[in-house]
C-alpha cells in the first residue's frame, strides 16, 4: 500500500514570515544584522553591537506538548498535528526576529507588535483546535493550555551570539564562546554509581549498527510528530533501522532493512547531528532542518557509536515490549528548562571524571570530543508510548530502585565519539565552534543534546538481551 502524506491544516491567522526570508550567510544558516565585519572591526562597530545587547535573541514559548499526558488515540494524529503547527510557528517567527534586526534597533514596539502578537494569535488558533480534538474524541482538554499561547523575547549578549558569523557558523542562533569549557579546568563531578545488591542484573548486551557512514539523514521525528515532514527542524543521524521517517509505522519498521550486524535487530536509533563552524557548508545548507533554519556548518560523522544494553543495580530486568519509543533529553531545554536535559558531554580520557550538560567541552591535544546517552531504564509494564512520549518510562532512582508501578527494563546506553577541530575562545568569541543540531530558537544548547529509540528487537533477541543481562554475562 502507498503512504499518505498527511499535511499540516493552516491556521487561520497570517503566518510570520517564512524562514527563507532570513537573512543568509553563505546561502545557509540564519544571522543577525552584521554588527561584526571581521575579527578587528573598530570600537564603533563594537558600541553598535553593545548597544543592540539589549535586543531579542531569542523566543520562549511554553511547550504545549508536555501538557498533554493523555491523548485518546482517536485524537492523536490531529493532536500531533497541532503540535507540529506549534512548533513551525515558533521557527517561523524566529526567521522574523532574525531577519529585522534594523527594524528593532529603530523601534522598541517591533518585536511585541510584529513577532510577538501575531505569533500569540496563531498559537491561540493552535492550541482551540487541540481543544476541539480532545471534545471530538470524548476528552477534556487540560485547563492549562489557555494559559500557554504568549511567548516572552529573551535578551543575550549580542556580541557573544554574533561572534560565529566571522567564521560560516550559526552565527544569530548559537553557539556562543559562554558554551564552551576547558574540560581540564572542570572540577571532578561524576557521582559514584549505586551499590549492587544480591539481586542486580549485571550483564551486558552489545549490538553493532555502525556510524551512520551511508549518511541515513531526515529532518523527522516519527515518534514526535508522524506524518509531518521536517516535523524536527534539525538534521539527525540514523543507525539500525533504515527506513524511519515521518511516514513510518510499526509495519514499515518490522519490514525494514537493518544496519545492525545482527540482523535481528531492527530498531531506529536516532540522534541529532554534530556540526563543526569551520566556514564549511553541507548538503543542506539551503533546506529546511538544515542551513535555513540555523543548523549550519559541517557535518561529523562519529568515529564510534557504541550501544549497549545494560542491567539494574537493584533487580532483574523484564524484557522491552516489541516498538517500544523512548525518547532521552529534552530538544527545547533551553526554554523548558533544566528537568528533562539529560545531555552528557565529556572528551576521552575525561568520562569518568567530568560530565557536562549545559557546555560543549574543549578538548586537550590527542582527546575526542564524547556524547553519552543513558536512557530511562523503568517502563509502566503497559505503554509502548505515551501522550508526551515521557510517561510509560522513568528514570531509576539515585539508589537504582524504579518508581513505584514500573518494572526495570534493559537500559539503553549510547556512547558517540568524534574527532573534533579544536574551538578556540579568546576575548569573549569562539572560533571552530562545534554545536549540536536543533530548533532554531533553542541557540544551540548543549543542555539540548537528545537520543531517540523505537525497539524493534525480534522478541526472541529481545529475550536473549534480557536473560544475558540477568545472568551476568557479556552478550552480542
Amino acid at each position: 500500500m502507498g503512504r499518505t502524506t498527511r499535511k499540516r491544516r493552516t491556521p487561520p491567522a497570517v503566518r510570520v514570515v517564512a524562514i527563507s526570508a532570513a537573512l543568509a550567510l553563505g546561502g545557509g544558516g540564519l544571522v543577525w544584522a552584521n554588527y561584526f565585519a571581521s575579527a578587528d572591526e573598530t570600537n564603533a562597530a563594537q558600541n553598535r553591537a553593545e548597544a543592540a545587547g539589549a535586543q531579542v535573541a531569542t523566543l520562549t514559548c511554553p511547550d504545549v506538548g508536555q501538557q498533554l499526558t493523555d491523548v485518546p488515540s482517536a485524537a492523536k494524529p490531529d493532536v500531533d498535528t497541532e503540535l507540529a503547527t506549534l512548533d513551525q510557528q515558533i521557527t517561523d517567527a524566529y526567521a522574523r526576529l532574525a531577519s529585522t534586526r534594523q527594524a528593532q534597533a529603530g523601534d522598541t514596539g517591533f518585536v511585541p507588535d510584529a513577532v510577538l502578537g501575531p505569533l500569540k494569535d496563531q498559537r491561540t488558533a493552535a492550541i482551540d483546535r487541540i481543544k476541539t480534538d480532545l471534545q471530538r474524541a470524548g476528552s477534556t482538554a487540560p485547563s492549562s493550555l489557555d494559559g500557554l499561547t504568549t511567548c516572552t523575547g529573551t535578551t543575550a549578549d549580542q556580541a557573544q551570539t554574533t561572534a560565529g558569523a566571522q567564521n560560516g557558523g550559526q552565527a544569530g542562533n548559537g553557539p556562543t564562546a559562554a558554551d564552551f569549557v576547558d574540560i581540564t579546568r572542570v572540577r571532578p563531578n561524576v557521582r559514584a554509581t549505586p551499590r549492587r545488591t544480591g539481586s542486580a542484573s549485571t550483564g551486558t548486551f552489545v549490538t553493532r549498527c555502525g556510524v551512520n557512514a551511508n549518511k541515513n539523514h531526515n529532518t523527522d521525528n516519527v515518534i514526535v510528530a508522524p506524518g509531518v515532514q521536517n516535523g524536527a527542524h534539525h538534521l539527525h543521524d540514523y543507525v539500525g533501522n533504515q527506513s524511519n521517517d515521518a511516514f513510518a509505522n510499526n509495519d514499515t519498521f518490522a519490514a525494514a532493512q537493518t544496519s545492525c550486524q545482527n540482523q535481528q535487530d531492527k530498531s531506529s536509533y536516532y540522534w541529532p547531528v554534530l556540526r563543526v563552524q569551520d566556514g564549511t557548508q553541507d548538503f543542506d545548507q539551503n533546506n529546511d532542518g538544515g542551513g535555513k533554519e540555523g543548523n549550519a556548518g559541517r557535518i561529523l560523522t562519529a568515529g564510534q557509536a557504541q550501544i549497549t544494553f545494560i542491567g539494574s543495580p537493584r533487580s532483574k530486568v523484564a524484557a522491552m515490549p516489541q516498538f517500544l519509543r523512548i525518547i532521552t533529553g529534552d530538544a527545547k531545554a533551553l526554554t523548558n528548562g533544566p528537568g528533562n536535559a539529560n545531555a552528557h558531554w565529556s572528551c576521552t580520557g575525561f568520562e569518568k571524571k567530568v560530565q557536562l550538560t549545559a557546555q560543549y567541552p574543549i578538548c586537550p591535544q590527542g582527546s575526542q570530543v564524547v556524547r553519552t546517552f543513558a536512557f530511562q531504564s523503568c517502563w509502566d509494564g503497559q505503554n509502548i508510548d505515551s501522550a508526551n512520549h515521557r510517561t510509560h518510562v522513568a528514570f531509576a532512582g539515585s539508589d537504582g530502585t524504579c518508581p513505584n508501578g514500573f518494572q526495570a527494563i534493559p537500559q539503553l546506553t549510547m556512547r558517540l565519539v568524534y574527532s573534533v577541530p579544536r574551538p578556540a575562545v579568546r576575548g569573549g568569541r569562539v572560533r571552530n565552534a562545534y554545536a549540536v543540531d536543533g530548533f532554531p530558537e533553542q541557540l544551540h544548547k548543549a543542555s539540548t543534546d537528545h537520543d531517540d529509540f523505537v525497539n524493534v528487537m525480534s522478541a526472541n533477541l529481545m529475550n536473549k538481551v534480557a536473560g544475558c543481562i540477568n545472568t551476568g554475562r557479556t552478550c552480542q
